[in-house]
């Protein structure tokens, strides 16, 4: 797939255990990755608007697949606040709100269950 404005490439492959050699993302990997990138985004935007930092701000995402049929059944996402050394509970409300919230968690159909998991600095 290439990227029109940008130009930016992207290659797939399929799992190995699904007759791929793993080489490359998986479609459904992107799709995984499009959510912890979405809310990123989304929380990045937010966090100008209100005057937060969330450099460095990192997320893990864990995708587990069903048999049958073979479809994504669950998106886990570790969402690794960074940044700022203290948030208070309105702006971790606003950070949390705007992930939950994000176009992609939106569009995803419920029947895939998104487990997220805000871990915040101490």
């Amino acid at each position: 797939m290439t990227h029109l404005q940008s130009g930016t490439v992207v290659e797939t492959d399929a799992p190995v255990d699904n007759k791929g050699k793993g080489e490359r993302f998986s479609p459904t990997d992107l799709v995984a990755t499009a959510l912890g990138s979405c809310m990123l985004t989304i929380m990045g935007i937010a966090s100008n608007t209100h005057g937060m930092d969330i450099t460095g701000t990192e997320v893990e995402i864990t995708k587990i697949m069903t048999a049958a049929p073979r479809k994504i059944g669950e998106i886990i996402v570790k969402l690794h606040m960074k940044g700022q050394a203290n948030y208070s509970p309105k702006e971790k409300a606003i950070l949390e709100n705007a992930a939950l919230t994000c176009p992609v968690f939106l569009t995803l159909h419920e029947d895939v269950k998104k487990t997220v998991d805000f871990i915040w600095p101490e």
